[in-house]
């Protein structure tokens, strides 16, 4: 029965909430950033959580017909930058919490340059180097490439600091900006885009970035360099989930009906065999009889 129960409590379960943010999770200072928060269509309430703390908690105006909410940040600050979290409740069960979302403000120094070495345009299996600098004082740089949903790479550095690639492929064309920082989720302006040239192995574009090619293009880059997935992410359907827990739950109700009913069948054998024993000697007895 132990083992029952434990069976029954993993059913219960909730699949893990997906958590993302609108425009991106990059926010300049001063705009508008939106939180959304997904679970499944039975969620009665969502929670959500920043640096540690309940941040704040709705209820879906329809419980059933929708399975995310947003949370909305109307100004984004550094005090409103950080790591984010959401749980969802199910009838009395909560959730997991979901993956961390770092929420970032940027636009709060001057905007740093950014170079590469020995040039932008470099033979396929060459090694080039971005610098990053920021004369403002800052202790950390992040390096991005425009049209990538993987998160920027990160080093350390007083004024500058350099990012080494290589040896490059095509994989590795592309538009890249970067940012000057004293902290993870405050960041300065964006530098001016340096696009990298890969001359060589034209065929193999398997990992190829979709490119931008000009400043203009930042916008609609912001837009859409946070994970796709999490755009619209893919999580079962609630009703699968429902069916399999209800399967399987039949499943461990059948099995502890049958134990009892094979044991009673197993223990009843050797009593019909007795009985049938037993009559047939009463009957031999009585022929036996005289008349």
């Amino acid at each position: 029965m132990p083992s029952t129960l434990a069976a029954l409590l993993f059913l219960e379960s909730l699949s893990k909430p997906v958590i993302w943010a609108k425009p991106s999770f990059m926010i300049p200072e001063g705009k508008l950033a939106i939180i959304w928060c997904q679970g499944t269509h039975g969620a009665a309430e969502y929670q959500l959580h920043f640096e540690g703390g309940l941040s704040a908690f709705k209820r879906p105006k329809s419980p059933g017909m929708s399975n995310r909410v947003k949370f909305p940040i109307p100004s984004m600050t550094s005090q409103t930058a950080g790591q984010y979290r959401c749980f969802y409740r199910s009838g009395e069960l909560w959730s997991e919490p979901s993956d961390p979302l770092d929420l970032v403000v940027t636009g709060l120094y001057d905007t740093p340059t950014l170079s590469v070495q020995p040039r932008p345009e470099v033979i396929s299996g060459e090694k080039v180097t971005f610098r990053c600098r920021l004369e403002t004082a800052t202790s950390t740089f992040f390096l991005l490439k425009e049209g990538r949903s993987s998160r920027p790479e990160r080093r350390y550095g007083n004024i500058q600091a350099e990012f080494p690639m290589g040896p490059v492929s095509t994989a590795h064309r592309g538009t890249y900006r970067c940012f000057g920082s004293y902290n993870t989720h405050a960041w300065s302006f964006p530098s001016e885009p340096v696009k990298l040239l890969v001359n060589g192995d034209a065929g193999d574009t398997t990992f190829a970035p979709t490119e931008h090619t000009s400043s203009d293009h930042w916008d609609s880059y912001m837009l859409t360099t946070e994970t796709q997935f999490q755009e619209d992410p893919v999580l079962w359907d609630h009703n699968a989930q429902n069916l399999l827990r209800i399967g399987l739950v039949l499943l461990v109700l059948v099995a502890l009906v049958w134990l009892p009913v094979e044991d009673w069948l197993h223990r009843k054998k050797p009593q019909e065999r007795a009985s049938r024993a037993s009559s047939q000697e009463c009957r031999r007895f009585r022929a036996q009889s005289p008349g």
